[in-house]
């Protein structure tokens, strides 16, 4: 039988947000429990691996939070549904047991939004921020040829991460305009450290008002067709990194009835949710990079714990980095010329086979669903129920249990007696 626990304060999440929250909770929390599905900590962002360099600020914050006595780390960790109030199940490799807490914050982050064009699931084509993971993972990407193409600094991000490790890029393609872009790089002043990081980050490959218009092969990814400018040109590549901008990971929030709010879990000054004990800090709350996740961690740490002071001192470096996020947003703002990408036959629900023409014809997710199984794969429409709510305007209901794949043995604890 399954051995339940309880801790004062979980934490669903070890990014930025999670160890940070972590951090400043730990001298006045009497229990912490901190998961994360990851092996490592550090989230997306700061994702370990044999070719991954992570800051030496992600090193250190991560070291003291799990030097803290009274925190519990379970790495590798899925949330697989909520068995009772204040109570969920959890999995690891290993078993499948429950939690019961008085506060929860969830640190959930982002996941790239993935639309479907012409080719977009042949092999050697990933979302940009997968192909960055791959790499720091130890995928050996030495002088193959790599086209970069969607929305937003991550594009420049794992441009960098593949000539580091010595790919050749052929073309960076970011679809905001020149003006946005230029825009945009006018107020970097506002905030150095990201002024200082741009320089670092640019590339000559680089190209605004561009996006992928195909991808193209027969077996695997041959070469890319795409919009620069007022031209169409077809490049030779190895690998094509396709993301366009990152959205918020909502489900488990919405599964436990937190209120969300464009697409993001809504929060108060306290990073509270609208259900009461339940804080939410980083980019489920919105994208705006490390620094907003950093401080929107703290604060919910702090308020957890009942610490308002220390939390309010944070409210002014809070409202900096949101600064910083709308002027992000609104310069990547995707162009509606992205919906037209997809034809009749390209697919949208890779794991079910529905390619777009089966899906114009409904008039929301349920319909498709039962129409024609879209979302009902094993990734349970966390990339096409992204996907049509950008092409459609579709909203995707609440997950229902399990949240995520899960052993029958795990499943049965349900059944157990709560005993922490």
């Amino acid at each position: 039988m399954a051995m339940n626990e309880h801790t004062n304060l979980l934490i669903i999440g070890a990014g930025p947000a999670g160890l940070a929250a972590a951090q400043a909770a730990a001298p006045t929390a009497a229990r912490i429990i901190l998961l994360d599905d990851n092996p490592q900590p550090g989230g997306q962002i700061w994702r370990a691996g044999p070719k991954a360099n992570v800051p030496a600020q992600a090193r250190q914050l991560r070291e003291q939070v799990l030097a803290c006595a009274n925190v519990q780390y379970y790495p590798g960790t899925r949330v697989i549904a909520q068995s009772a109030p204040d109570t969920l199940l959890v999995e690891d490799a290993e078993r499948g047991w429950q939690i019961r807490y008085d506060r929860l914050i969830l640190c959930t982050g982002a996941r790239e939004l993935l639309l479907p064009f012409p080719g977009w699931t042949l092999p050697g084509v990933t979302g940009a921020g997968g192909l960055q993971a791959l790499i720091k993972g130890g995928l050996p990407v030495h002088d193959q040829r790599i086209v970069i193409a969607g929305s937003g600094p991550l594009l420049l991000a794992s441009a960098a991460t593949a000539k580091q490790n010595g790919a050749q890029i052929v073309q960076i393609a970011e679809q905001a305009s020149t003006a946005a872009v230029a825009g945009f790089a006018a107020q970097l002043p506002r905030w150095p450290r990201k002024l200082l990081q741009s320089f670092s980050l640019l590339d000559r490959q680089y190209r605004t008002a561009s996006y992928v218009l195909a991808a193209l092969g027969n077996e695997r990814l041959e070469g890319v067709r795409l919009q620069l400018n007022d031209k169409v040109v077809e490049v030779a590549c190895e690998r094509l990194a396709c993301g366009f901008g990152l959205i918020p990971n909502t489900q488990l929030g919405q599964a436990l009835g937190c209120a969300v709010v464009d697409q993001a879990i809504r929060v108060d000054q306290w990073q509270q949710t609208s259900q009461s004990g339940i804080y939410a800090a980083g980019e489920c709350t919105g994208f705006g990079g490390s620094e907003r996740a950093l401080v929107e961690g703290a604060i919910a740490g702090y308020a957890a714990v009942g610490d308002r002071q220390q939390a309010q001192s944070l409210w002014r470096r809070r409202s900096r980095w949101h600064g910083f996020a709308k002027a992000l947003n609104r310069a990547f703002a995707l162009d509606p010329a992205l919906k037209s990408l997809a034809t009749a036959d390209t697919l949208v629900c890779r794991c079910e086979d529905v390619p777009y023409a089966a899906l114009t014809t409904q008039r929301n997710w349920r319909e498709a669903k039962l129409a024609s199984r879209c979302g009902m794969g094993a990734c349970q429409g966390r990339v096409c129920g992204a996907a049509t709510a950008h092409l459609f305007g579709w909203q995707t209901p609440a997950p229902r249990p399990p949240f995520s794949p899960a052993r029958i043995d795990t499943l049965l604890c349900l059944d157990d007696t709560h005993d922490a």
